[in-house]
């Protein structure tokens, strides 16, 4: 019984009982009470701890495939990105660095890496590393190929500005629409549609119906719009710095001698005077007086994928 205490008596050989003060009551009370908080204390610790601990860890792993997921969706913005960049190299390179012949930039500076230490092995030594470090190269070799693009482009409008007029003057567009014409004979060496000899062909032919539109390709200077034989009724135009074209079988002019023409300008139509078989207009380019592949005088009306198909086609 709680508060009752048993001595053993050796002479009488029983137990009796001895009766305990009330400090000596509520101290073994107290002891009691304590031992048994603390056994609960301790075992809901215990359970509190295994909750955390557990609730924590898969809180860890759903942050974990979240962060997996963003990189995966990263990765596809870089792989867009690349294309996008290919293609403003492409045009770099084929179109407007030729426009001011300026070499192309080689691949080994436009895809050098970076040499040095180990500039990612703060990110390696964890579950996830390889997947981290190739992000990060990915965007680390296509921040530094955009800013050698950017810098070509700044190369290209400082040289811009400075070459206003001659940009003005070099042929850079179709003399007629696409929409209306096709290309039907090349520059090169071919034989004569009527004279049947093997001739070299200055210039290219376009097919078109009679009256097609025929625009100026640079600005310039009419020098003539006379009717000269094989070539039938022509314009030349005299651009300056080296350029002239000329426009030939037209069926009409619609400019004068020494009047000034800007690109695109409206200066006559398709016919078929002189040498010809059928409407079309015979184009050239003279640079320096002699004459050149007109194909590569097209910068503002083809991609480049079509100017690599024209070349195929000439064989130049």
């Amino acid at each position: 019984m709680l508060g009752s205490k048993y001595q053993f008596n050796p002479e009488t050989l029983s137990y009796t009982r001895v009766s305990l003060s009330i400090r000596e009551r509520l101290l073994k009370l107290s002891v009691i009470v304590f031992s048994a908080a603390a056994l609960i204390a301790l075992i809901s610790f215990t359970v509190f701890s295994l909750f955390i601990d557990s609730a924590d860890y898969r809180h860890m792993q759903r942050e974990k495939k979240q962060l997996i997921q963003q990189y995966d969706v990263l990765n596809q913005r870089v792989e867009k990105l690349s294309s996008v960049l290919t293609n403003l190299q492409d045009n770099d390179d084929n179109i407007y660095r030729v426009i001011y012949n300026l070499n192309p930039i080689s691949k080994s500076v436009r895809e050098a890496g970076f040499g040095g230490t180990d500039r990612y092995k703060d990110l390696k030594g964890f579950d996830n590393s390889s997947i981290v470090v190739s992000t990060t190269q990915k965007i680390d070799k296509l921040t530094k190929q955009f800013v050698v693009q950017s810098n070509s482009y700044d190369e290209i409008v400082k040289i811009a500005n400075q070459r206003k007029d001659r940009l003005a003057s070099i042929p850079a567009i179709s003399p007629v629409s696409k929409k209306r014409a096709r290309l039907a004979s090349f520059f090169g060496y071919r034989i004569h549609p009527i004279l049947r000899t093997k001739r070299m062909h200055e210039g290219v032919d376009f097919s078109a119906p009679r009256g097609t539109k025929v625009y100026a390709t640079a600005d310039g200077v009419v020098r003539n719009t006379k009717y000269s034989g094989g070539y039938g009724r022509q314009i030349l135009i005299d651009h300056g710095h080296g350029y002239k074209t000329r426009y030939a079988h037209l069926n009409k002019s619609l400019v004068r001698r020494g009047q000034k023409v800007k690109r695109g300008d409206l200066i006559g139509h398709v016919g078929s005077t002189g040498l010809s078989t059928s409407p079309h207009l015979h184009y050239e380019v003279l640079k320096n007086g002699s004459p050149v592949n007109p194909i590569n005088y097209y910068f503002n009306d083809i991609t480049p994928e079509e100017y690599n198909q024209l070349i195929a086609r000439t064989g130049n």
